[in-house]
């Protein structure tokens, strides 16, 4: 059989795109993982498949490089609404559906994407960090020097230990530069690896160290390995709202893999 893909990073964090609203592809966990392996298939940290919705403009599925369909990835998202808009689903705003539920996204005119987020959970301070829910669980740990980590290892540490290795977490590792600039760096659960962006963490990352008195600012940067995210939120005594994520999608190339289902 023969499969047409669309290859999309976002900030460095790669993904294949195939638009399956005729439901080829579904849930096949060896494919999957076959297409997302760097060494004898197309390569990328995860699938993303677009399908129909009776709600929305499509929805989208996230699957991480380990075959297993995973939950909301901020980066896929961005790349899967410029991959819809790029095939003519779309225009140049939209609502989908995703894990967490329905977002609303815009491509703006810098080209730039911007994409409603959501915290689906309490902030909580542990013995290893605070953790928080914003579409996928992270848990965000404060270090004074990002770029001297070995964050492989000690991502690694944390996700398999006892308390978290049942559910699994994504571990970020954080530095504060100024009150509205941080960097990030992200060992992400399902690729099992550093990854160069991720946007559910950066959005997790951005609102903790609000809630910790670490920044006053509601407009932060978050510096990745592969490129910069800007989260905006508003706070009051009801909580975090109006939170966004907004950063690059791009398309490195097209194809068609002969593959066997």
């Amino acid at each position: 059989m023969e499969i047409d893909f669309s290859k999309y990073n976002g900030a460095g964090n790669d993904f294949i795109l195939i638009d399956d609203r005729d439901n080829l592809i579904n849930d096949n966990k060896s494919l999957i993982s076959y297409l997302c392996d760097r060494h004898f298939g197309v390569g990328a940290d995860g699938l993303i498949i677009l399908k129909e919705s009776n709600n929305c403009d499509f929805e989208i599925l996230h699957y991480t490089s380990d075959g297993n369909l995973g939950s909301l990835c901020g980066n896929g998202s961005r790349c899967a609404v410029l991959f819809a808009y790029n095939k003519d689903i779309i225009g140049r705003k939209t609502v989908f559906n995703a894990f967490d539920g329905i977002h609303s996204a815009e491509i703006l005119d810098n080209g730039l994407i911007k994409m409603e987020m959501k915290i689906n959970s309490d902030i909580v301070s542990n013995s290893y960090g605070t953790f928080i829910d914003t579409g996928s669980p992270h848990l965000v740990i404060e270090k004074n020097d990002t770029d001297k980590l070995d964050v492989n290892n000690e991502g690694r540490l944390i996700r398999y230990n006892d308390f978290y290795k049942k559910k699994g977490v994504n571990v970020n590792f954080i530095e504060k530069i100024s009150d509205n600039q941080f960097k990030i760096r992200t060992y992400e659960r399902g690729v099992e690896n550093e990854t160069l962006a991720c946007g559910t963490g950066s959005t997790a990352c951005a609102i903790c160290m609000n809630f910790l008195g670490r920044t006053n600012s509601c407009n932060i940067i978050m510096k990745c390995k592969g490129g910069n995210l800007n989260v905006q939120f508003n706070s009051s005594e009801r909580g975090y709202q109006e939170i966004s994520i907004t950063g690059p999608a791009k398309l490195v190339f097209e194809g068609t893999i002969l593959v066997k289902i």
